[in-house]
């Protein structure tokens, strides 16, 4: 059985990612990309789907682990009865997709074991393994390359490769795993030194470049490596997570596929990015939502692949029993086709944003602008699936509304003051008008005290917090106010918020998920407009507490059971971690301009 969601350490290269837990096994890598079918699937089986652990044989006494600095170089150390060593875990930054695994003697003698499972597709192909020297294996299944160099030697045993060995005080063993094409002539391996003192350089100067949030800053530096190392270097896309078919409810149906850019999940890491000073990051984001959205707006997608691939077919791997038996197994994901008025809203407030950032305005971005707001004022009217993908049929989400309303008001607000832009500006506020008066005519409930989730409907929704956090009404409206209590009243579950009651939400699915993590810093940003900054610090503290041992986070979370739920680690909640951090320190720090949340 895989270990808890929450043991898991990251390592990544801008292009992959690996989850290593706790006792020195990788469960999870996709090679060559994120989205890749995975070479080691454990995670959502068993470790016949593949991994790779390197631990010691002897009995361990005490295990501890972190990253070296602000890096994504991980540092496990073993004590046993006879030594202490640690292993050094990380993915070089180069163009060769590799893992490295460097084991280290620190006092004493410490027996280890290597068991390294190869699997291709999605741990259903086993590959032809054979040595191509002593200390170098060959694994190829059709048109994938795995090659293990090693500093001792290892054998095959039941279609796993295994290595017993030592290490004593100031000794030193190494192992290299690394991807390429199976019809490519065998491609050299890196210069460890070199890689290792190269990816700690990397990834330090990376957080080196974060303002000093005083003692938010080592959680906010944790979280923006996360995002970065979420970032497909060669595009620039963003994906929502590394994993996929982590269960938002164990046992249950709620299992996805994250290894996607959303544009709404990249639009708020965009915004996290700018908000911190790192333009660069958000340049290159911006620059693949251009080439991604271009073209018939009616054909704009919710979410595309790493390079801005369309077709996201969803399909199940019946053969992985799933994360401790969540079934199906989801490859691919159907919402790429549902309809979602929020990322207009969203696109438009990121548009903005950037702008006012500094960031030079495209004359291909005023372009996309032009076409997409006119669908926008077409489709507004109509319902849609909503920010949480509902399967279980369209609705007239106020959430949804209160984010076209934003494409419009920002838009509006951006136009210059030449007369044709002033006439244009003056139509996109009076559409802003328009669906304003929508909501609020029909987004209440039947007593007209409080927002719903939906027209009609008589339950709550947590993304209704962004009535606030958008600037739809001012925090202290009395409408918006009831509503919040009443998102307090049934949505909070031990101090944490669920984004709806899924036992009468309508989303199609069977009942039951954890709580939702960036609702609740949602909550808190709502605390901090109210001047209610000792309740949002204090749920600031719980939320960030959540995270693990090595600062990272899953999307869900179950009080009850105190464990971690949905995919991991999860951009939305790591956003939550440095949003509401900005807004805690700018509260604090009154003459800075507050950061916009949502």
């Amino acid at each position: 059985m895989p270990a808890h969601i929450e043991d898991y350490a990251l390592l990544g290269n801008c292009r992959s990612a690996a989850l290593v837990s706790r006792d020195g096994s990788i469960d999870w890598l996709c090679l060559p990309r994120f989205d890749a079918p995975a070479v080691f699937a454990a995670l959502l089986g068993n470790e016949q789907n593949g991994r790779w652990r390197l631990a010691p044989s002897d009995t361990v006494e005490q295990v501890s682990r972190q990253y070296l600095g602000d890096t994504l170089v991980l540092e496990t150390t073993w004590h046993t009865a006879g030594g202490r060593a640690r292993v050094l875990d990380f993915m070089p930054l180069d163009e060769v997709n590799s893992v490295v695994r460097i084991v280290e003697g620190l006092a004493g003698e410490t027996h280890f074991e290597m068991d390294l499972v190869m699997r291709f597709d999605y741990g259903r192909s086993v590959p032809w393994v054979e040595k191509l020297d002593p200390l170098t294996l060959s694994a190829v299944a059709g048109p994938d390359r795995l090659l293990l160099t090693s500093s001792v030697a290892s054998h095959g045993l039941d279609h796993h490769t295994v290595a017993r060995f030592r290490v004593c005080a100031g000794e030193r063993q190494v192992f290299s795993l690394r991807h390429q094409p199976s019809h490519l002539p065998v491609q050299p391996d890196c210069d460890i030194d070199q890689a290792l003192q190269h990816t700690l350089a990397h990834w330090q100067a990376f957080a080196d470049r974060c303002p000093d949030l005083g003692p938010y800053s080592p959680r906010v530096r944790r979280s923006l490596l996360t995002l970065k190392a979420m970032t497909y270097a060669p595009t620039g896309g963003i994906v929502a997570a590394v994993t996929t078919s982590l269960p938002e409810r164990l046992g249950g149906e709620r299992n996805w596929d994250y290894r996607f850019c959303w544009l709404r999940d990249a639009t708020m890491t965009l915004l996290a990015f700018m908000n911190l000073g790192y333009f660069d990051e958000a340049q290159a984001w911006r620059e693949w939502l251009l080439r991604s959205v271009a073209g018939n707006p009616e054909q704009m997608q919710i979410m595309y692949g790493l390079a801005g691939e369309r077709d996201l077919q969803e399909y199940t791997l019946p053969w992985l029993a799933g994360y401790e038996h969540s079934q199906p197994v989801r490859v691919g994901n159907a919402a790429s086709a549902q309809v979602q008025l929020d990322i207009f809203g969203e696109l438009a407030d990121a548009m903005t944003q950037a702008i006012k950032g500094g960031l030079p305005r495209l004359p291909r971005s005023a372009a996309i602008s032009r076409m997409i707001l006119p669908y926008v004022e077409r489709i507004w009217r109509e319902p849609d699936e909503g920010i949480w993908e509902v399967r279980g049929g369209r609705q007239h989400f106020v959430h949804s509304k209160v984010m076209a309303w934003v494409a419009f008001d920002r838009a509006a607000g951006l136009a210059d003051t030449t007369e044709e832009s002033g006439e244009q500006a003056r139509h996109y506020r009076q559409v802003a008008d328009q669906i304003h008066r929508d909501v609020c005519a029909n987004g209440l409930d039947a007593s007209g005290q409080y927002f719903v989730q939906a027209y009609g409907s008589a339950e709550m929704d947590a993304g209704l917090l962004q009535i606030a956090l958008t600037g739809f009404l001012p925090a202290d409206d009395p409408r918006f106010l009831r509503t919040l209590a009443q998102i307090e009243q049934r949505l909070l579950n031990n101090g944490l918020l669920l984004r709806y009651d899924s036992e009468n939400g309508g989303d199609g699915l069977s009942s039951g998920e954890g709580t939702f993590l960036v609702c609740s810093f949602w909550l808190a940003d709502v605390y901090v407009l109210l001047g209610r900054e000792a309740e949002a610090q204090q749920l600031y503290e719980k939320l960030s507490g959540l995270c693990n041992d090595v600062g990272l986070l899953a999307e869900q979370y179950d009080p009850s059971e105190q464990r971690m739920l949905g995919n991991f680690p999860q951009a939305f909640s790591h956003i939550g971690i440095i949003n509401t951090a900005l807004n805690l320190h700018q509260a604090q720090c009154p003459a800075r301009d507050r950061a916009r949340t949502g």
